[in-house]
Parts: structure tokens; C-alpha cells; sequence
């Protein structure tokens, strides 16, 4: 996963920004709203298997920014794991703060449809906001749990790729079954997620970098 790592001078970084204005241009000026619209209302009309509904609340629940910090501060706690566990809390509070803001600007209000599925045993938590900024409590884009989740998966993949090449790719699905389930429990459109995963790949990849996250691979051949 070396190439999943990459500096703000990369062509990749330059990339995935050019990638992330676009999508945020579709969403902003609403070339994407019938598509988002027709998937979010297939999901309204097929929810309420009690399994599956509980499975997608526990998921998508799992990508609350309390959850997330908490596993950042046990991957500090652990001395092996401690750059890990530095690379992620950083990310966590930037990427939390940056998809707040972003939901301020574009201001894009969330699914406005009613869920009819399971009743969930908790309430379902709301996306990341920006404070002090008027509106940006309910907008949706981009999606601060798929940011999230997808730098869980490419730090965590990137940390086990030198003893579990192959393996390591696994933890993709997560993102993946995240961004499902926010779109399942009606909190999120699809571009909302899609954008968000941009974003975690870019601060995944620059952040990695800047804190030297390869060296736990020098460390370990020692």
C-alpha cells in the first residue's frame, strides 16, 4: 500500500483535490439531486428487516467521532502502537473539522425522508457540523463518518500491509459498509459519501506522510 501514501507536491494529492472540487461543484449547483434523490428513496422503500436494520445501525454508529477517538487513544495508550495512534487522532479532529466547515459552504440539506424500517434501540447520531455556522447543523456533504472510516481503513491497512499484504485490502470493506449504511439509515445521498471518502484519502495519504507512519516498517525489520 506504498502508493496509498503521498505528499502535497504529488500528482496524486493534486489529483483527488481536482476530484473533490469537481464532485463538490456537481452536488453544489445540483446535477447529481435526481440520481442522490432515486437511490435514497430505493432505500426508504426496502428497509425493515429487523437483522439487517440493526446491523446497519450498529455499523454506521460505529463511525461516530466519539467511537473513532476513543480507538485513537487506545492505539496511543499501546507503545507499539503509539505513531499509529498519533497519525489517527490527528486525522480524526481534521478531517471532523474540515467536513464540517465543507457542510457549511455548500450547505446541502440531508435526506428528507422518513424511516419506516426497525425502530433502532438508540437514536441514530447526526453527521459531524460546523459550529458557529448558521444552517450547517443539518446539511450532508461530504459525510464526516465515510472521511472517517476511510482513514481508519487506509492507516490501519497501510500499518498491516508489510506482514498482511493482501489482507490489509480487506479493511476497505469498511468504508464501504459505512457509507451503506449511512445512506440505508437515510442520513446521507450517495455523492454525500462519496466526497467524504475523497477527503480521507487525502488526508489519509498526506498525513501519513508527515508523520512518518512508514518508519513502523524500518522499526520492525530491526
Amino acid at each position: 500500500m506504498q502508493n496509498w501514501i503521498f505528499d502535497i507536491r504529488s500528482r496524486s494529492f493534486v489529483l483527488l483535490t481536482i476530484l473533490f472540487l469537481v464532485l463538490s461543484a456537481l452536488v453544489y449547483y445540483e446535477v447529481t439531486e435526481s440520481f442522490d434523490q432515486s437511490v435514497i428513496s430505493f432505500f426508504s422503500q426496502n428497509v425493515g428487516n429487523p437483522t439487517l436494520d440493526l446491523i446497519m445501525q450498529y455499523v454506521t454508529e460505529s463511525g461516530e467521532v466519539l467511537w473513532m477517538m476513543a480507538f485513537g487513544i487506545l492505539m496511543l495508550i499501546i507503545r507499539k502502537t503509539r505513531r499509529i495512534g498519533i497519525t489517527l487522532m490527528i486525522l480524526i479532529v481534521l478531517s471532523t473539522l474540515l467536513t464540517g466547515y465543507i457542510k457549511c459552504g455548500i450547505d446541502r440539506d440531508g435526506p428528507d425522508f422518513e424511516y419506516e424500517g426497525t425502530p433502532f434501540p438508540v437514536e441514530i447520531s447526526r453527521d459531524t457540523y460546523a459550529l458557529f455556522c448558521e444552517g450547517g447543523y443539518n446539511a450532508s456533504y461530504p459525510s464526516g463518518h465515510a472521511a472517517r472510516a476511510m482513514i481508519i481503513a487506509i492507516i490501519l491497512g497501510y500499518a498491516l500491509s508489510e506482514r498482511f499484504p493482501r489482507g490489509a485490502y480487506l479493511l476497505f470493506l469498511y468504508p464501504v459498509m459505512i457509507s451503506i449504511s449511512r445512506i440505508y439509515v437515510l442520513q446521507h445521498f450517495p455523492m454525500d459519501v462519496i466526497g467524504g471518502a475523497v477527503i480521507g484519502i487525502l488526508l489519509a495519504g498526506v498525513m501519513a506522510k508527515r508523520t512518518k507512519l512508514y518508519q513502523i516498517f524500518d522499526k520492525s525489520k530491526t
